[in-house]
């Protein structure tokens, strides 16, 4: 259809570009219920190649989702049961801390011989302008407003992930349920004429973004398990069980997240066991550890996975952690799988036809 009349096409274009802001704000208002959705689905995409392998081995479907599931949330229980006591055990200690030591040296008034005796290497005068500095600093209302401010701004911030953990879970377990007929869904609004071929490319995407979610899992195990081996019974480093889970979450998160986890682990051993030769220990096994799995572990199991070229999971991880945190460095490699997968069944096909 033809418009002569210059004011209706403007008045046309005008309402496209308010639609157009309308559904812009839409979405930037709901990007937070978007995310747990795609994380979701990925998820589920995730855990449908174990579900597959469970049913070929006359696994009831049900049952194999069960089992999946249990897996997923013992992994979940596994971290909170592992954080708790180490939190508690930390808190008991400052608490301890503060009353055997602190609060009888500010009684006494001894505080800054008791320091200086600690540090003898501290000079008194020193110690003594540090304490009125802090003693200042605590005592303006402003920055103690500001103190509160930030503690509540963590709480809420701890509050909203495990709510937003919750939620993913739960999304999870509804859409690796009914993961079949809601592809069947979809399936069926692409016309008959087409229909074959997008099922044919869109086996292939799932396939993959699952068999990339299991090899990064298997990544993840065996940094895990490794780590609390290592941690447990050869340098013996207190609280390995919880170092192991930061291990384990660490190597879900590509290229970054083994080295983001070691260093996290390593400055946990110099706070459980203080500098010395368990702290060197540890520092040199994950060195060791992360060109192993770099050039040998990932490698073997990403090339049965993703056929994706090394500089293109750089890119795409980079990309996709800028635009979504955590959660687009996960899903960039697959969907740079997926776009790969289209130019090559469907982009190259038809310019040859050209």
């Amino acid at each position: 259809m033809k418009i002569q009349n210059p004011f209706r096409l403007g008045l046309l274009a005008g309402l496209g570009v308010l639609v157009a802001i309308v559904i812009g704000g839409a979405v930037g208002s709901l990007a937070t219920i978007i995310t747990y959705i795609g994380a979701a689905i990925f998820l589920a995409l995730g855990l449908d190649p174990l579900i597959t392998w469970l049913e070929k081995r006359k696994v009831k479907r049900p049952i194999a989702i069960l089992i999946a599931l249990i897996g997923v949330l013992g992994v979940f229980a596994g971290l909170v049961l592992s954080i708790i006591p180490v939190l508690v055990k930390q808190i008991t200690n400052v608490v301890k801390l503060v009353t055997e030591n602190v609060v009888p040296s500010v009684t006494n008034g001894t505080i800054v011989e008791d320091i200086a005796t600690t540090l003898p290497w501290a000079d008194k005068a020193t110690i003594q302008t540090i304490i009125d500095q802090v003693g200042a600093f605590f005592s303006d209302p402003d920055n103690l407003a500001k103190i509160s401010k930030g503690v509540l701004d963590v709480g809420v911030g701890v509050a909203t992930g495990t709510f937003g953990a919750i939620i993913v879970v739960i999304l999870m377990i509804y859409f690796v349920a009914s993961l079949a007929s809601l592809k069947r869904g979809v399936y069926r609004l692409v016309p008959a004429s087409k229909r074959e071929g997008f099922i044919d490319l869109a086996e292939q995407i799932t396939a993959s973004v699952g068999r990339y979610v299991m090899g990064q899992i298997g990544l993840a195990l065996i940094n895990g398990i490794l780590s609390f081996v290592v941690l447990t019974f050869i340098f013996q480093v207190e609280n390995s069980a919880l170092l192991a889970f930061i291990a384990f979450l660490g190597s879900l998160i590509p290229l970054v997240g083994t080295l983001s986890a070691s260093v996290l682990i390593i400055l946990a051993t110099l706070l459980f066991e203080g500098a010395g030769w368990q702290l060197i220990a540890v520092a040199i096994y994950y060195v060791i550890y992360m060109q192993v799995e770099a050039y040998v572990i990932n490698p073997r199991i990403m090339a049965s996975a993703v056929q994706v070229p090394g500089v293109v999971v750089v890119i795409a991880a980079l990309v996709g952690g800028t635009l979504l945190g955590v959660l687009g460095a996960l899903i960039a490699i697959p969907v740079a799988a997926a776009i790969q997968l289209i130019m090559k069944d469907v982009i190259i096909p038809r310019q040859n036809e050209l």
